[in-house]
Formats: C-alpha cells, sequence, structure tokens
C-alpha cells in the first residue's frame, strides 16, 4: 500500500474516496466532518436529522459525487462517543473504512487527518495496514485482490508536525510487522513446517539485515537441550532452533533484551492426544515465533539503542512411536528433571531450554510470548494476554508499552504457594501443575529456568487469533503482541 501526505484544500482534492468522522449525537458537525465545505456539511445535517446518520461506532454512510467536493465518494465513518476516543480507536475507524471501501471496489482512498501529530500519524497508516490484510491466501478467488493500492493523508493545507514523516514510516512498519506475524500464523502445518519456519526468519534476517543462525538436530542434542528434543522426538520434521541477532552500532552492552518464541508448528498434544474438534487451530501454536519475527522485522528498521536476541525453538508435537510418554523423565539443558504428566504441556518444555541457552548466550533480560495454555483464555477471555514475571520493573514496563501501543493486557500472580503444585515425586518439577490456576503454573515452571533473570512471559493463547470478523479487521491471525514489544523495545531512545 503506498501512503503519502495531500495537503491540497479537501474541497480540491482528487481522490476516489475521501474518508471523515463525526461523533455519535453530533455526527454532521463534529470530528473531521468539521472540516468540509458547508455545502457538504449541509447535506450531511439532512441525513442526522433523518436519523440516517447517527455516529454510532463503525457506522458507515457513503455518498456518490458529494456537494462541493470533487472527490467520486465520501465516507463518513462513526466515531462512537468522542470521550472513548483514543488512537486505538482511530486506527480501528481508518480500519472499518477500508474494509467497507475495499469491499465496494475502491482502490483509492484519503483520510482527512484529525490531528496532525505524530501519534495520529502512525496510528492511521499502521490501522489501514492491518485491516487491509485477509487469511485467504489459499482461496482462489481472494478478497485480498481488493486491497486498497494508495493511502493518502489528507491535511486540508494545515502544517505538519516536523515528525509526521517518520511517524508515518512508525506506521508502515508496524503494520507491516504485524501482518508478516499474521501471514506465518496463517500458514498450514504442511507448509509451515519447522525448516520452513527456519527458512522465513532467515530470509527476513536478510532483508532487513540482521544475523540468523539456525541449529539442527544435531547440534541441539549437543547442547543437551534435553527438553527440546524430547517433544520433538515424536515427529519426523526435524527440529530447529533459531537465533536472530540485533545489535546496533552504539548500544550499551547492557540489557541484551532475549525475545523467545515458542514455535510449535503444530501440536497434536503428542501422546496426550488432543481432541479432534478444532485441532485444526493447532497450526496456530507458533504464534509466539510469529510475533518475535515480526518485532525483528521492526525493530531493524527503527534501530532502537538496545541489543536484542531472539530465540526460536520450532519443532512439531506429535504421536508416534518415537514420542515422549506420560511418565517420562526428561533432563533439560539447565540439569533440571521434568517428569512428563501431560505430553500437551510441551511449549514450557521448550521454551525452558530456550531460556536457559538465551542466558548462555549474554540476555540479561528474558520476555517469552507463547500460545501457553487455554486457562489463560479462561481466565481473561480472548482479547486480553495475561502478563507474569518475577520482576516488577520489566513486568510495569511490558504493561506500559501495552497501554501506549493500545493492545490489551493483564497480569496475573506469580506467587511462591503456586510453586507446590507442579512439584514431582520422582523429578525436580512436573510439567502441569493440574487444573487450577494453570496459566500460572505454566509461566512460572517457565520462570524456574529464568532463575535470578528478570523474566516478563506473555500467555497470548486467547489472543493470538479471532473467529469473528470485525469491521476493523479480517478474522483470523491478530499479530497481537508485536506493537506492544516493539513499543517496549523502541523506549530505548535511538
Amino acid at each position: 500500500m503506498k501512503t503519502e501526505f495531500r495537503p491540497e484544500p479537501l474541497a480540491q482534492l482528487s481522490t476516489s474516496a475521501l474518508v471523515a468522522y463525526g461523533y455519535e449525537g453530533a455526527p454532521a458537525s463534529s470530528g473531521t466532518v468539521e472540516r468540509l465545505p458547508a455545502e457538504t456539511r449541509n447535506l450531511l445535517q439532512q441525513l442526522q436529522t433523518a436519523g440516517e446518520l447517527t455516529g454510532k461506532a463503525f457506522e458507515c454512510t457513503i455518498l456518490c459525487w458529494p456537494a462541493g467536493m470533487t472527490a467520486s465518494k465520501l465516507l463518513v465513518v462513526g466515531a462512537g462517543k468522542s470521550e472513548k476516543f483514543s488512537e486505538r480507536h482511530l486506527r480501528h475507524l481508518v480500519g472499518a473504512a477500508v474494509r467497507n471501501l475495499r469491499s465496494r471496489g475502491v482502490r483509492e482512498l484519503a483520510w482527512i487527518l484529525g490531528s496532525p501529530e505524530p501519534g495520529a500519524v502512525a496510528s492511521v497508516v499502521d490501522g489501514a495496514l492491518v485491516a487491509d490484510y485477509d487469511a485467504d491466501s489459499y482461496r482462489t478467488e481472494r478478497n485480498g485482490e481488493k486491497g486498497i493500492d494508495s493511502l493518502l493523508l489528507a491535511t486540508g493545507g494545515e502544517a505538519l508536525a516536523s515528525e509526521a514523516e517518520a511517524a508515518l514510516n512508525r506506521g508502515r512498519i508496524l503494520g507491516e510487522a504485524q501482518n508478516f506475524a499474521r501471514e506465518l500464523v496463517n500458514e498450514p502445518s504442511n507448509h509451515m513446517t519447522p525448516t520452513r519456519l527456519a527458512e522465513r526468519a532467515s530470509e527476513m534476517a536478510t532483508r532487513f539485515g540482521l544475523t540468523c543462525e539456525v541449529l539442527g538436530p544435531e547440534e541441539i542434542q549437543a547442547l543437551k537441550m534435553g527438553a527440546l528434543c524430547a517433544v520433538a522426538q515424536g515427529s519426523p520434521e526435524p527440529v530447529r532452533l533459531i537465533i536472530i541477532r540485533y545489535v546496533p552500532e552504539g548500544a550499551p552492552e547492557q540489557p541484551v533484551i532475549g525475545l523467545i518464541g515458542k514455535g510449535i508448528t503444530f501440536d497434536s498434544g503428542g501422546i496426550s492426544i488432543k481432541p479432534s474438534e478444532n485441532m485444526h487451530e493447532m497450526k496456530t501454536d507458533m504464534a509466539g515465533a510469529a510475533t518475535v519475527l515480526g518485532v525483528m522485522q521492526a525493530i531493524a528498521q527503527l534501530k532502537p539503542r538496545v541489543r536484542v536476541t531472539a530465540l526460536i525453538p520450532a519443532t512439531e508435537n506429535m504421536p508416534s512411536g518415537k514420542a515422549y510418554k506420560p511418565g517420562d523423565v526428561i533432563t533439560s539443558m539447565s540439569g533440571k528433571t521434568i517428569e512428563i504428566l501431560n505430553t500437551d504441556a510441551e511449549g514450557r518444555l521448550v521454551l525452558a531450554d530456550a531460556l536457559t541457552y538465551a542466558k548462555r548466550l549474554g540476555c540479561t533480560v528474558l520476555i517469552d510470548a507463547a500460545t501457553l495454555t487455554a486457562a489463560v483464555m479462561v481466565a481473561l477471555g480472548t482479547f486480553t494476554t495475561g502478563v507474569f514475571g518475577w520482576n516488577k520493573d520489566w513486568v510495569n514496563r511490558v504493561l506500559a508499552a501495552a497501554n501506549v501501543a493500545g493492545e490489551k493486557m493483564w497480569q496475573l500472580p506469580v506467587d511462591d504457594e503456586y510453586r507446590e503444585l507442579y512439584k514431582s515425586s520422582i523429578a525436580d518439577l512436573a510439567n502441569t501443575g493440574g487444573r487450577y490456576g494453570g496459566a500460572i503454573t505454566g509461566a512460572m515452571f517457565i520462570g524456574e529456568f529464568a532463575g535470578d533473570t528478570p523474566w516478563v512471559h506473555l500467555d497470548i493463547a486467547g489472543t493470538r487469533w479471532a473467529n469473528d470478523e470485525k469491521p476493523y479487521r479480517a478474522k483470523g491471525p491478530t499479530g497481537h503482541g508485536v506493537r506492544t514489544l516493539v513499543q517496549l523495545l523502541t523506549d530505548f531512545a535511538p
């Protein structure tokens, strides 16, 4: 999608569709509708009086050849109540406009900037790119073929802040990174194998100037990653450990942020096999890995002054005559022994070895993203990511970044009392803690391998996928978490 600023007076802007928004209760005389020519606003006032224009959130009203304007169409998007307006809401409004117009075959739109401030500019571009994505790449008749080619940011002659161009670029980078993560998650597991995930990671790293190293089965075994190898042994697909480094010039030696993404490209549950219903969704069990790769793509372009190392343990979790079994005891890379009570609690095992290796590589802060538990969805639903961690400072940093990024996250407890739930009578740890507090015990199990290193865990099991279409977003993968982690890292000033 091409994006550019356009300075012409709004009445003279030639475009396929000009988009304005108005608030509930006064849609014909509020928001960016106020900036339209009087002749156009008079027509909108008539529609409001007739009850055809209410301003309720995401209501879309379209006028062809609007009076007083050069634009072929005018789309007015309802912005809802003015007191609820935010940059997150702005992204959704732009998204609603994009999805409405692309369904009509429109290939170009001009969005009237309500504010020339950098945050608003970035939100408009980001929201448009995210809305223009559809998870239908394997359909012979694709919605994606109706995409928006050009997004014009109409200033109406208003002066822009000096940072506006950089903000436009940031919005593009964020939107593209989120869509890259969504694209990876959406791939079926017969296409997105551990080997292919490593190839995609390497291709991205090469394109954006990052260094990428991929370890295979022999190298992983030589590192004594017994937990990762145990999960991998049930599948004929070879295991991979992907390592990507971002080392900007002039960055301080510390901190070195370790981003670890769970990369289970298909999770059958192993011997503790899952029910068949909805098992097809387990192609998304590598969403943590996709999130991390999206973040790395973004920071390679935004260039924050902080060192980042990404690690992705990539494998399938399958049942076979070679698969690990309930009752087995395995030895992790850290030396800790683990009793396997359920082979479907495999994500915490692969992350355990990845965190251990991240510390060996010099990471001083560990942040992992994983589709870890169904329990987090019981606690928080599908709208909010669960956040866990030993270190209050880093947990608070992540939550603050999520607030700025407009992604919903909520902290859950990590108290010593829960440790009793995943103790083993024959090994150091058990890989499950029972039914109650499952999201907490799963997170804390991972944290055992972080030790004293500051560590934060994001359980994105509920937020990685949307089963319903929104006015501003397609059904399917969400890319949730990318914006938060990019915000966290870019808080380190360039």
